[in-house]
């Protein structure tokens, strides 16, 4: 009974075990157990083992025979040929089969322990978990939970956190596999899934279904973007999820330890998506191919680096929650034509190009196309790490991306030839801010 309260096992469960287990130890003791009944009381903390003899003149196999006389000692009624039920006495088993129970006992009770815990979590995946972390190893964040041990494995982190033995510690349930050294339960704080449950728990019109996230795009601890829709014109989405003075999204960014988001209203207009997905950015036009999911954003020379941000990360976000490749172009080189293919086009934006790949360039200043068209093959295979298979696959990737984008027609202009990005016009960009809710921690608590 006390087994099974401080386990939260059900006790049911413990006398199966406890059946098992001493009927293993009668078949080692005697042969067979065939002949015997273990009965187990769980509530009175009761066992009896009760073993089917035949009543012979002279005993040949004494798990299974008993001497007439000394059947006749217990019940002087007793015949020769009459089935007489002896009681076992648990502890005439030996100190060596009593280690070997506790062992079996205990190795039943972990898989029984490892099952629930299994079946618990399987049913959690995608629900937001608290722990308390036991260990902090170069590969893993072990984080205790009753009896379960969770793990969240380093890229499934906020870069800029730092976890400590002790702390309490929030965390989505991503996936759940049982092997063969008990469940396997894996947890995060870097998906995009556990910052839409973070909006859910700080905002009743999403848990009612009022509000609805449609995309996320996120670099865990820095920035993300989201994009939300009301369901009742009645209720702003944005204003719903910033709350009052910021309070509800306050608490989404406190938890993730100072994340900036940019909470954006659903707009069936491509031209005014992507206009708010690049706040706090406002470029100056848009050029855009529906058919290509493709947009060329003029901005201010000035606000080019904003447009584009730091290591090209609010561009990169904001094509990748509205579905569009972006390239940002500065007015100054623009001059009313149609961009190059390769000018400006950020090798971040590629997304066939591995984060390695990338970050390996970049320490020779590639960052764009042009970048990498104008460099030599020497300084490129100069660096560490880059070999001559990685630089073709770098370039291939480069050319796939490159004629991915759609070629733009051509168009008189006042007798000369002016281009224009694909089939797409020229819209300009519409204030819209309003439908943008961005707040950073020490923003809001002005």
């Amino acid at each position: 009974s006390d087994i099974a309260k401080e386990k939260n096992i059900d006790r049911t469960e413990i006398g199966t075990i406890l059946e098992e287990l001493f009927k293993s130890l009668i078949e080692r003791q005697y042969g067979s157990a065939e002949n015997c009944d273990v009965v187990v009381n769980i509530e009175r903390g009761e066992l009896e083992i009760y073993q089917d003899k035949e009543v012979v003149e002279e005993v040949e196999n004494l798990g299974t025979e008993i001497s007439l006389k000394d059947a006749q000692k217990i019940e002087p009624d007793m015949q020769l040929g009459d089935l007489f039920v002896d009681v076992i006495d648990p502890t005439s088993f030996g100190r060596r089969l009593i280690v070997a129970a506790k062992q079996f006992l205990s190795h039943q009770i972990k898989n029984i322990e490892r099952k629930h815990s299994f079946e618990n979590y399987f049913n959690r995946v995608g629900e937001v978990v608290i722990g308390d972390v036991r260990q902090v190893n170069r590969d893993n964040i072990h984080i205790h939970i009753e009896q379960s041990e969770l793990r969240m494995p380093r890229t499934e982190t906020i870069h800029n956190e730092r976890y400590r033995r002790g702390e309490t510690l929030r965390a989505l349930v991503k996936s759940v596999e049982m092997r063969a050294s008990g469940p396997d339960i894996v947890v995060s704080r870097a998906d995009n899934q556990f910052l839409a449950k973070l909006f859910e728990m700080e905002v009743p019109e999403i848990e009612d279904g009022i509000i609805e996230i449609l995309t996320i795009a996120r670099a865990p601890g820095q920035r993300a973007k989201i994009i939300v829709q009301s369901h009742d014109r009645r209720i702003d989405a944005v204003g719903a999820c910033v709350g009052m003075r910021g309070s509800r999204i306050q608490a989404v960014v406190r938890e993730l330890n100072g994340e900036k988001i940019d909470v954006i209203n659903k707009s069936e207009q491509p031209e005014v998506l992507i206009s708010r997905a690049l706040s706090p950015a406002k470029p100056l036009n848009l050029y855009i191919d529906d058919d290509a999911k493709y947009c060329v954003a003029v901005f201010d020379d000035e606000e080019m680096d904003s447009g584009v941000g730091r290591n090209y990360q609010n561009i990169s976000l904001a094509a990748e929650v509205t579905g569009y490749k972006i390239e940002a172009v500065k007015q100054s080189e623009y001059e009313g034509t149609a961009v190059n293919k390769d000018q400006d086009v950020f090798l971040e934006q590629i997304d066939t190009l591995t984060k390695r790949m990338v970050s390996l360039l970049s320490e020779i200043e590639i960052n764009t196309v042009e970048d990498f068209n104008t460099a030599s093959e020497e300084d490129i295979l100069a660096i560490k790490g880059v070999g001559a298979k990685m630089l073709e696959t770098v370039s291939e990737r480069i050319k796939e991306y490159l004629a991915s984008i759609p070629e733009p027609p051509k168009k008189e202009t006042n007798g000369e030839v002016v281009e224009e990005v694909g089939e797409a016009d020229e819209v300009p960009a519409k204030e819209t801010e309003d439908d943008i809710g961005n707040v950073e921690l020490e923003e809001a608590s002005n």
